[in-house]
């Protein structure tokens, strides 16, 4: 099921999705508007309105976004970092938060950041926690998982580099892009993975060639905090990052999910 969070004539609510989004598809995408909230049991209210007629929002608000960097060995490799120590032997996820103030849609506006010259796309696997969950073994980490979206960690090389910290270089209001909805029936072992700007292609790469797995990083993160229903973690880019300008429309697509677009503007 496809899950969207939209907003029409004020009212905020969710819906499934019902239609193909695949090239040639016939009949235009409709919502059936969910009674109550996807994080509980719900019902299909049998309500039905065009995904033409509606505002897309992020597909949550989430309390955290822990997002995890260096999860592709030729993405590290292109930034002048390995994955592995001197022995040979896995360096630990790197993780840190982006705040929910940084999450925006699919179709709202990236916006250019003051303090810095140097802005790059990530595209990424977004995974969306259904339950409140701590120290989930890993047997069990299907269980805790609602769903799958696309995210583009936006991130402030410059600052990146400069600060050592990442903070304010991937934390700044809308460098989270989110969407366009979850698809909750989804294996994601093994998933095409793209990035396009202005429909040129800039990254390329599939989620079978994460350094850890979506299992793993779930036991590693839940080891230490306790995630709730929302919460997003992102799992990491492919090689291709690169300079994003004002005017510029950068795209993430992900196989069996959707298409995330943003574009990106001159803070006013």
């Amino acid at each position: 099921m496809r899950i969207a969070r939209f907003s029409i004539d004020g009212n905020v609510a969710f819906g499934a999705v019902e239609g193909s989004t695949a090239p040639g598809a016939e009949g235009e995408l409709v919502l059936d508007i969910i009674k109550g909230i996807p994080f509980a049991d719900f019902e299909l209210s049998g309500v039905k309105v065009p995904l033409g007629k509606v505002r897309l929002l992020p597909p949550v608000l989430p309390n955290k976004v822990v997002a995890v960097g260096r999860n592709y060995a030729e993405h590290a490799a292109e930034l002048g970092h390995s994955v592995v120590d001197d022995r040979g032997r896995l360096e630990p996820p790197i993780t840190f938060f982006k705040p929910s103030t940084s999450v925006v849609g699919s179709g709202d506006p990236i916006t250019y950041p003051s303090f810095s010259q140097d802005l790059h796309h990530e595209a990424e696997l977004a995974v969306v926690i259904g339950r409140m969950c701590r120290e989930v073994p890993k047997e069990r980490v299907k269980d805790v998982i609602l769903g799958y979206t696309c995210a583009n960690d936006v991130t402030a090389r410059d600052v990146q580099q400069r600060e050592k910290q990442w903070a304010r270089a991937k934390g700044f209001d809308s460098s989270c892009p989110l969407g366009p909805w979850i698809e909750t029936d989804l294996d994601p072992a093994d998933l095409t993975i793209q990035c396009t700007v202005n429909g040129e292609q800039r990254q390329l790469g599939r989620t079978s060639d994460m350094v850890r797995s979506i299992e793993d990083l779930v036991v590693h993160i839940s080891e230490a905090m306790t995630l709730l229903p929302g919460d997003v973690i992102l799992t990491g880019t492919p090689a291709g990052v690169g300079p994003l300008n004002v005017g510029d429309e950068v795209a993430v697509t992900i196989e069996g999910i959707g298409t995330l677009t943003n574009k990106v503007i001159k803070r006013g």
